[in-house]
């Protein structure tokens, strides 16, 4: 069976143009989606894995139709090998999994999917400098302010209260009484 699968990101968006590309393609049953592409966790796609077997054939418009992120597109595509079924793109004709050529394709959108983890790292290693040399700070926020937690050193080194009865008095934990720096 031959089988279509149309994505659009939101209600507002018409699946009209892909519908038409896929009825052209040869498609006998077609899966739409209104939902983002960023998260391979979406019901018709999921519907669609359920019903592909030996020997189906799944029909794309485009691979951005399928996945946003270039190793759910490798995961997808090696859940439809292992089903039995075939991927194909209309807009990236390289994209076939039914010719001679699967392996090598599954092995490009596997390398595809490295150099892209690879540069959302390096992004978000870049933006986090940028953010530390602006001053933001990571991490959880203090449960104490500055004035507490001076407050609270001098009661523990000085007054040797218990870090129970410190923490209690602040609403926080003996841990992080013994955590604070002197």
């Amino acid at each position: 069976m031959i089988f279509g699968y149309a994505r659009v990101s939101t209600d507002a968006q018409d699946l009209t143009s892909q519908l038409a590309q896929l009825k052209a393609a040869g498609c006998e049953r077609v899966f739409r989606e209104k939902m983002s592409g960023a998260t391979a966790d979406r019901p018709q796609l999921k519907k669609l894995m359920a019903a592909i077997g030996h020997g189906d054939v799944v029909i794309i418009p485009a691979v951005d139709r399928l996945s946003r992120d270039t190793t759910d597109l490798l995961v997808i595509a090696r859940d439809m090998q292992r089903a039995g079924a075939g991927l194909r793109s209309l807009a990236e004709p390289v994209v076939d999994t039914t010719s001679d050529f699967a392996e090598l394709v599954l092995a490009m959108l596997g390398v595809a999917a490295k150099l892209e983890r690879r540069r959302i790292k390096e992004r978000t290693e870049r933006g986090r400098a940028d953010a530390k040399a602006k001053g933001v700070k990571f991490g959880r926020k203090p449960k104490l302010t500055p004035h507490q937690r001076r407050e609270a050193i001098k009661r523990r080194d000085e007054d040797g209260e218990t870090l129970r009865s410190i923490g209690r008095s602040y609403n926080v934990s003996a841990a992080t009484i013994s955590r604070l720096a002197p």
